[in-house]
């Protein structure tokens, strides 16, 4: 297999490999809507998991506060940080089996400097709100993103955005920040606008539930069938899809490498 080869992170100046790392099950196994039951991995098996991704191509790992312990697995565990995007969040914690959200500036700084820490990093590429649903009411009433901009300008982080819930905070969020990360599947097409609206105006979009958080699996071809679907979107620049397993994860990264290929020989006609 050809290693993948990385997309521009819309206008941010990153560039990214099509199919990044999402890191929720190294950390946590509570309170998540994947199908199957999982253990959390071993250290070494973390470390597997990293040089499988590098040979892969793969330079996106995805992370946050709210996915237990993985920013400090990660920081602990990631080889040559500088060959990475590493993509964290704020907004969102996990504590005792649940989630509580504070969007408050102060909470917004103390968590980018947590991270930082965590993630054993002087800068991040790309930090995220992770948002709570409601999105336009966190972009418009409160500091949070205000206050990323502001680390943004100190050089503590590269680009700012926000994980959302709703096509209208996607579309918002791409008018005030440099990414929106969107949920994007055969089965959940209704911010399929934001993607366009990204294309046109040269901002960055991540998919997230690419794989419906596993339950495309278990559909014929699923996976591979879902991950062409979305590579295959004009606007996307990246796919999170979360994995502990190594095989799981080559076979992503196949099915990603094979539509790079097929985008590579029927070019879209300029």
């Amino acid at each position: 297999m050809i290693p993948l080869s990385p997309r521009p992170l819309g206008n941010t100046g990153i560039q990214v490999s099509p199919l990044g790392l999402g890191t929720v099950k190294i950390g946590r196994d509570q309170g998540l809507k994947y199908p199957n039951r999982f253990k959390l991995p071993s250290d070494r098996e973390i470390r597997t998991l990293f040089e499988e991704a590098r040979t892969l191509g793969i330079n996106f790992i995805d992370t946050a506060p709210a996915y237990g312990t993985s920013e400090e697995k990660i920081g602990k565990l990631l080889p040559d940080r500088q060959d990475w995007i590493i993509g964290t969040k704020v907004g969102e914690e996990f504590s005792a089996g649940e989630s509580h959200f504070d969007f408050s500036g102060a909470h917004t700084r103390e968590s980018v400097e947590r991270s930082l820490r965590r993630l054993k990093t002087d800068y991040l590429d790309l930090v995220l709100i992770h948002s709570d649903g409601n999105d336009l009411e966190i972009l418009e009433h409160t500091d949070c993103l205000e206050s990323l901009m502001r680390l943004k300008e100190k050089g503590l982080t590269r680009a700012v955005g926000m994980s959302t819930k709703t096509a209208e905070g996607g579309k918002r969020a791409l008018a005030l920040s440099d990414i929106a990360m969107v949920t994007y599947n055969p089965s959940h097409t209704g911010e399929s606008p934001v993607i366009d609206l990204a294309q046109r105006a040269g901002k960055a979009i991540i998919v997230k539930k690419a794989l419906d958080s596993g339950h495309i699996a278990h559909e014929p071809g699923g996976n591979e069938l879902a991950l062409e679907f979305v590579l295959s979107k004009a606007g996307v620049s990246s796919v999170i899809v979360g994995t502990i397993n190594p095989v799981h994860l080559r076979s992503n990264a196949h099915a990603a490498a094979n539509c790079q290929a097929e985008s590579a020989s029927n070019p879209a006609p300029g």
